[in-house]
């Protein structure tokens, strides 16, 4: 019997002013857009991912508020992703901050502009607009109703 696997991400809506905060990066020998986002790793809550991931791909520190949602999606080669999106708020930019292999920094972008990158096939997830249209809908909810026993709550 073969045992399914999906892949545990995270990845955050970063606002400030009307401008979202993505990263620009090479996929598949390609300049896309994306959230901020990444694996989760060992012994690593999934808010802490958030915190990690949107620095490694932004180089900006952010105070995350709340819980979007669940975002799943099986890409054409199988796998399946299980993205956890949190939103928060930018803190400051870390300039000397070590971005990840194949980022080239982050973009401000407005909802136009992404609306404009995924026109453009720009964007490097179908989980992408989906994750910033809820936002835009007022869909949140609290970090405390993420339950993290192996970290100590309740």
């Amino acid at each position: 019997m073969t045992r399914w696997m999906p892949h545990a991400t995270v990845a955050t809506v970063i606002h400030d002013d009307g401008y979202f905060l993505l990263t620009e990066e090479m996929s598949e020998g390609r300049q896309v857009l994306n959230q901020p986002a990444g694996h989760i790793e060992f012994g690593e809550s999934l808010i802490a991912a958030a915190y990690r991931e949107t620095l490694e791909e932004t180089g900006w520190e952010v105070n995350i508020t709340h819980y979007q949602g669940l975002y799943i999606n099986t890409s054409p080669s199988g796998i399946t992703y299980h993205r956890h999106c949190f939103i928060g708020t930018p803190i400051k930019a870390q300039p000397d901050a070590t971005l990840d292999e194949g980022i080239i920094g982050p973009r401000w972008l407005t909802w136009n502009d992404l609306l404009n990158a995924e026109q453009q096939q720009q964007l490097r997830s179908p989980m992408v607009i989906p994750c910033y249209r809820d936002f835009r809908d007022g869909k949140q909810f609290p970090l405390d109703i993420i339950w993290n026993f192996d970290q100590g709550d309740r």
